[in-house]
């Protein structure tokens, strides 16, 4: 499909230890999207997401805001190389 991009997200705030990669999984399969979300050393979450681009807008918005128990201070997105990835997982 010509209409894929991929965009990479760190994710700032408390955002680990409150079920933020689970979740996202959750939001990134229901949309369709095809990705990983992992957290980093430095207490951020990282996420890369393939998908169309309204998917990925949709998604954004909802790493902004998160789960319930997370304090999202702020999204840094970019874009990235559409990989030939299937599914949604949690590294």
């Amino acid at each position: 499909m010509t209409d894929r991009v991929a965009r990479h997200y760190r994710i700032v705030g408390r955002v680990q230890g409150v079920f933020y990669r689970g979740s996202a999984r959750t939001e990134a399969q229901r949309l369709g999207l095809d990705g990983w979300v992992r957290n980093l050393t430095d207490g951020s979450v990282q996420a890369y997401a393939c998908g169309n681009t309204s998917a990925l807008d949709e998604f954004e918005q909802w790493l902004e805001v998160g789960p319930r128990y997370a304090e999202v201070v702020g999204v840094e997105v970019s874009e990235a190389l559409v990989e030939a990835l299937s599914g949604f997982e949690v590294r």
